[in-house]
């Protein structure tokens, strides 16, 4: 049988029990791979183990920092199925995402409470053990399954493919729940024993004061961390211990990449991937960030196919069941391999009568001056016109004319709203519904 997370787990612990596995950035705490194992194991035995919870669903809503590796190594070893879940939504969301997925308990400000929802079973597939969730477009969530090979699969690959090392400390501020934060944060801790830093803040000059302290190497960060750090008054030097800056969740503007590099003398990395297939591409070089040009190259042991409309297809063993996924991007490969994003499958608008790409808008926008990003969409009052969020100080008028020149009038948008940053979710990714409420004034 292949190995389990736990068994992953307790391999790393045996190879090194005082090794450092959890730094708590709120508390100053210092967890070793033995505190963490036995904390987790208490919490396993406290809460009824594997009698109770063997192939059971537990949607597991708890904050960064050690905690959550105890319930989440602690949930596993009781032969949970674990839906980690975002711990900022209130209480009566994540009941009602417990019961669509007919989970048998929720963990949330710190209690564990047994579900009544019918419907309940217990699977017998020993191999699942994480189930992750995605919101797509809609903000529905919507399951995704995996085993332990898989979630090992990916982490792997992205240790590989990076060079993340079991010396490194890695900086953990995005959701350590999340897709990204699993395959970048969590697995490497369990199978390889790479630290994690559990920052008390995203404020700046939190995690300078961090950064200069605990010495984390390995930043894996969202466009608007990067962007925060950029713009505050923080002593480049705080930062000097980063060795590897990866970007994900949302595209890296070339502006802010470079802006990185000139203010911390450490190049940014993209990085891509999906919830059903993990990390896909990476810029190894950094060097395409700074350019746009593409989201890098495929990871070791991820295998890309491209067939008609730009679609394309991941094959790897991190990839959910049947080992193979099409993500909803349309894309093309360069000649060098490099993976060059063309826009969202479906997202065609027509504008009196007339198809567009809504990217192409996008893109002249974010080339002008002085602009930091751009989602456009439909006009909500008129179907003969397009409507955009756009973040920067211009107002819409220079948006306009400075679009005009190059671009046909019935494709520069009528409706043009200002922000100092386009909003983005908990997990980095841009956040549709808040866009189109901006859009539509409410």
């Amino acid at each position: 049988m292949p190995p389990t997370l736990t068994d992953a787990w307790h391999a790393t612990v045996a190879r090194d029990p005082a090794a450092t596995a959890v730094i708590d950035g709120a508390t100053a705490h210092v967890w070793s791979r033995r505190d963490m194992a036995t904390a987790a194991e208490a919490w396993a035995e406290k809460h009824g183990g594997a009698a109770r919870w063997s192939g059971r669903r537990v949607l597991m809503a708890e904050p960064n920092g050690p905690r959550w590796f105890e319930v989440f190594l602690g949930l596993l070893q009781a032969g949970a199925v674990v839906v980690p879940a975002d711990a900022t939504e209130p209480a009566s969301a994540l009941h009602a995402i417990a019961a669509e997925l007919k989970a048998a308990a929720i963990w949330h400000d710190g209690s564990l409470a047994p579900t009544t929802f019918s419907g309940q079973r217990r699977t017998r597939r020993t191999d699942l053990c994480l189930v992750k969730l995605t919101s797509g477009s809609t903000g529905r969530p919507r399951a995704r399954c995996f085993t332990h090979a898989q979630m090992l699969a990916d982490g792997a690959q992205v240790c590989g493919s990076m060079g993340i090392q079991p010396a490194d400390i890695t900086l953990a501020i995005i959701p350590l729940g999340h897709s990204y934060g699993l395959g970048n944060l969590v697995m490497p801790l369990l199978a390889q024993g790479t630290s994690v830093l559990c920052s008390a803040s995203p404020l700046p000059q939190v995690v300078a004061a961090e950064c200069a302290r605990w010495r984390p190497t390995v930043f894996p960060a969202v466009p608007t961390l990067l962007r925060a750090l950029v713009r505050a008054e923080v002593d480049p030097a705080a930062l000097a211990s980063l060795r590897l800056v990866i970007s994900a969740g949302a595209a890296l503007e070339p502006d802010l990449a470079t802006a990185f590099t000139s203010r911390f003398g450490r190049r940014v990395h993209s990085f891509y991937g999906s919830s059903e297939t993990g990390g896909i591409t990476f810029d190894r070089t950094g060097e395409a960030a700074l350019t746009g040009r593409s989201v890098g190259t495929p990871l070791d042991g991820v295998a890309l196919s491209f067939r008609a409309g730009a679609r394309f297809t991941v094959a790897s063993a991190a990839v959910m069941a049947p080992g193979c996924f099409s993500p909803p991007d349309r894309a093309m490969l360069t000649a060098e391999g490099e993976l060059v994003l063309l826009g969202r499958v479906g997202r065609t608008l027509k504008v009196a009568g007339r198809r567009l790409d809504p990217v192409e808008v996008e893109r002249a926008l974010c080339a002008l001056a002085g602009v930091r990003g751009a989602s456009v969409l439909a006009h909500p009052d008129r179907p003969d016109a397009l409507a955009a969020v756009v973040a920067t100080e211009l107002n819409p008028t220079h948006l306009r004319a400075a679009l005009s020149p190059t671009m046909a009038a019935w494709k520069i948008p009528k409706r043009i709203v200002v922000v100092a940053e386009l909003p983005t979710t908990s997990r980095g990714k841009l956040d549709s519904a808040a866009i189109r409420r901006l859009v539509c004034g409410r």
